[in-house]
């Protein structure tokens, strides 16, 4: 399927349907964290052996440039909003290197999102509002050939709609509910869609220095803090 394929399909999703998929898989946010934080290793050492020192991986969720705009308005930095999506750099002599096509959102010290606050055990996002459109719809996503997947497999599916790991999962939602995910779950895939598209017509590639990152998004190159490489 190409891209433009793949958006009409999105622009035809049926919200009604959708909102029957996720009632039927049924969720309900714990506020746990899980999908702020830091991914723990899969593997964990088999009993009587000795535990290996493993790093978690950090939590990574995409961003759009006019999502960290909105996150920018109050004044932030686009380094406090933002970093280079991993995936296509490379640690090197020279520091981390390479080219990616997306921006995550910025992480603290221990791999989390710096926009993840917890109380008691009790898991909240500082700038909930602004949130971006994948975190609104998680843990579901649209399975089109082009959409963007959260980290690790679908655990659940109903139609067009996946469901990724969450212990939230299982749990009774409201119609309502259900219906405004829906739509959020639409708009989401529209939009990764369109970005992917603008990226794919406006990247024109730049000669890169060594130990430099070079991030290209729907409005050209850019350096790691946003500006125009």
């Amino acid at each position: 399927m190409t891209l433009e394929s793949d958006l009409e399909r999105a622009r035809a999703l049926d919200v009604s349907g959708l909102a029957d998929a996720i009632e039927s898989i049924g969720f309900e946010c714990t506020r746990c964290g899980e999908c702020c934080t830091a991914t723990e290793p899969a593997v964990e050492p088999a009993e009587g052996d000795a535990a290996e020192e493993t790093e978690s991986e950090p939590h990574t969720a995409t961003i759009f440039p006019d999502e960290i705009r909105q996150l920018r308005d109050d004044g932030r930095d686009f380094r406090d909003v933002a970093r280079p999506m991993p995936y296509g750099l490379s640690e090197t002599e020279d520091g981390v290197e390479g080219e990616t096509f997306e921006w995550a959102l910025q992480t603290d010290t221990c791999g989390d999102c710096t926009f993840y606050a917890e109380d008691d055990g009790v898991g909240a996002c500082t700038v909930h509002e602004d949130r971006p459109l994948i975190c609104q719809t998680y843990p579901f996503s649209v399975a089109l050939d082009n959409t963007v997947q959260p980290m690790g497999e679908a655990v659940d599916e109903a139609g067009l709609v996946r469901a990724h790991e969450c212990e939230g999962l299982g749990r009774d939602i409201a119609r309502e509910d259900a219906e405004e995910l829906a739509a959020t779950l639409k708009e989401r895939a529209i939009r990764e869609l369109e970005e992917a598209i603008a990226v794919r017509d406006s990247y024109e590639p730049v000669e890169r220095a060594d130990g430099e990152v070079v991030v290209y998004d729907s409005e050209g190159a850019k350096r790691p803090d946003g500006t125009p490489r």
